[in-house]
């Protein structure tokens, strides 16, 4: 795939320690001294119903969690009204400008296709044409996202302030070898994206094959022969003869979160870490990176995790509402945060894990998704509705058994979903290590890139497969700056 790529003839120092040698012909200047201009963003008042409107009807507004589904901005989540733009007195960007994260998912960059206005975490910038091609700075900008954190102002949050992203430095080879470098990463990326959603595809298959397996498992049992009744859940049917249906909140409580930037004036605090939105994922808990919060010891009691808790988001993308997991106790004590349920099922009626597989049928997201709050994207439950939730319940001794058959019959599955995602990855890294090699300057494709076959439309869009994941567009829904 890489066409026997060689370095380039002559090289000389970039005065980049990060960035090493650069072909002797080309050019290194700081993004400030070829760039026509840059557009800084601002958030209107969040709490003035006047400010912001539906998508359809107002000035897109992009934060970057938008950045982080679409690499080539085509939506956006939220919309403001004119007079939300003129309370922050925001410019529109035109179309073709690009956009950088200094905040969440610090370094990410995306290129605009609407006309739209930014919040203060995205920095704007309009290249000249006539020295830099917005997607060759598009593919080099992309290239730095390993170095940032090295430039970041902060050691906790990692993030930039808009005159670092000025003075981050760039390689400029002549116009003629931008555009081919455009092309042949263009070709290469094409080729990748075709890969990774064939790739995904099987993942959907194997997904379904997966979700039919525990549908059947927790709406019907295991004897095929048993007799049934109606459930009285319109899109559960019917269910066996000696099961039950019960309201979760009558197996089990629901806890609610600790809330996030809360005074506690004259109060003793004590550090602990929490769970956010972004560790709790279907089936398992991703503790890669664990937060802190101080709050009175006291107030912790209310929000703190037992292991066997069955852990349920608040919102999200539609598909993902109401998802969820058991805590096993990996880390204790720990909280969780307000957009996180902690429900505690009374294992004398209900298993924890067979409340965790439940979670995960077709069942429980059908009811999430007719009982959530919808907004543009996203959904949202409460901790009333979670209560009501409809459990078809046989014994526990069922239940155990149901758990040991669903375990043995979506091991092979998920060993099958490890590999394809292991493979996703490997094609992922493969990717940003092409792109940093060729706009860096270590690789030569003129050659390749000019003799490259001529390729016809693409029929299939693909779109966004290395633009973020949902769990880094969660956390930014979160945490992004609020305005000073």
């Amino acid at each position: 795939m890489i066409h026997n790529l060689k370095p380039y003839p002559t090289y000389k120092d970039s005065g980049v320690l990060w960035l090493g040698k650069v072909p002797e012909h080309w050019v290194v200047k700081r993004l400030k001294q070829c760039v026509e201009r840059f557009y800084a963003g601002g958030t209107p008042d969040s709490g003035n119903g006047d400010y912001y409107c539906n998508a359809s009807k107002g000035l897109p507004w992009l934060m970057i969690a938008d950045m982080t589904h679409q690499r080539h901005v085509k939506s956006t989540i939220k919309a403001i009204t004119e007079k939300g733009r003129a309370s922050k007195n925001l410019e529109v960007l035109p179309k073709g400008t690009l956009l950088y994260s200094m905040y969440a998912s610090l370094g990410t960059v995306s290129v605009l296709e609407i006309e739209a206005a930014i919040n203060q975490a995205i920095i704007g910038i309009k290249t000249r044409n006539l020295e830099l091609e917005t997607e060759f700075t598009l593919y080099f900008l992309e290239s730095l996202q390993p170095y940032i954190t090295l430039l970041s102002n902060s050691s906790t949050q990692a993030n930039l302030n808009a005159e670092k992203v000025r003075s981050l430095p760039i390689y400029i080879p002549p116009l003629p070898e931008q555009s081919a470098i455009v092309h042949y990463l263009d070709y290469i990326d094409r080729r990748i994206r075709h890969y990774i959603r064939a790739k995904k595809k099987l993942i959907k298959l194997l997904e379904e094959q997966k979700q039919a397996i525990i549908h059947q498992a927790v709406t019907r049992g295991l004897d095929p022969n048993v007799k049934l009744k109606p459930s009285g859940v319109e899109w559960l049917g019917e269910i066996p003869e000696h099961w039950e249906v019960l309201p979760l909140k009558a197996l089990s409580t629901v806890q609610s979160g600790i809330t996030l930037g809360k005074q506690y004036l004259g109060q003793e605090l004590v550090e602990f870490p929490y769970l956010r939105v972004a560790n709790v994922q279907e089936g398992h808990v991703n503790l890669s990176e664990i937060k802190t919060i101080e709050v009175p010891a006291e107030e912790a009691k209310r929000s703190r995790l037992q292991k066997g808790d069955v852990l349920m988001t608040e919102g999200g993308d539609p598909d993902k509402l109401g998802r969820g997991c058991v805590w096993e106790g990996q880390i204790y004590p720990c909280l969780h945060q307000n957009h996180i349920f902690a429900v505690r099922p009374n294992i004398s009626r209900l298993k924890p894990y067979y409340l965790g597989i439940l979670l995960s049928s077709q069942y429980a997201k059908e009811y999430f998704l007719r009982t959530g709050k919808q907004t543009t994207n996203l959904a949202s439950t409460n901790k009333t509705t979670i209560g009501q939730f409809p459990i078809p319940l046989p014994k526990v001794e069922e239940q155990d058994l149901i758990l040991d058959k669903v375990e043995n019959e979506l091991e092979g599955i998920e060993r099958a979903m490890s590999g394809i995602s292991r493979e996703i990855s490997i094609l992922r890294e493969y990717r940003t290590r092409l792109i940093a090699d060729v706009v860096t300057g270590k690789l030569d494709v003129r050659e390749a890139a000019a003799n490259l076959p001529e390729e016809t439309d693409e029929t299939e869009v693909f779109e966004d497969e290395f633009a973020g994941d949902d769990e880094t567009a969660e956390e930014e829904l979160e945490s992004e700056p609020e305005e000073e």
